[in-house]
């Protein structure tokens, strides 16, 4: 499949899967004419750069366990990245689910005995006065 097909079937940009080609991330062949034809499992493969990203691994830290994919071991050194980044991951995972109790004892403190919700401030302006 050409580029924009790619794109098109995995809702990422032209210009970043030509940004995954330069860091070694995805990988296409040519066609006499010079057009980049990447093979189905590219759409798997940007599927998977794509969730990597998103929990905040940089295109350096994916290029260097991309080998643990593809041949399914890892040297203990890319094993130890992969530890590291697990529990990074973890790690950010309980600092939201806090932060997300949090807004629910927030929510929950704004509910009045009735059972409805109180009616928020419209601007600064009014929460201030409010507050005062």
């Amino acid at each position: 499949m050409r580029i924009g097909d790619l794109a098109s079937r995995t809702g990422v940009s032209v210009r970043s899967l030509r940004y995954y080609e330069e860091q070694g991330l995805l990988a296409s062949s040519r066609t006499s004419s010079g057009q980049r034809v990447y093979e189905p499992a590219a759409i798997q493969r940007v599927d998977l750069v794509q969730q990597l990203f998103g929990a905040g691994l940089s295109s350096r830290t994916i290029a260097q366990l991309l080998p643990c994919v593809d041949l399914g071991q890892a040297t203990a050194e890319s094993f130890a990245l992969l530890v590291s980044e697990r529990d990074r991951i973890t790690a950010q995972l309980a600092g939201l689910e806090a932060a997300r109790d949090r807004l629910d004892e927030v929510i929950e403190y704004t509910l009045n005995p009735s059972g409805t919700h109180c009616r928020a401030p419209r601007d600064a302006t009014e929460a201030s006065t409010q507050a005062a």
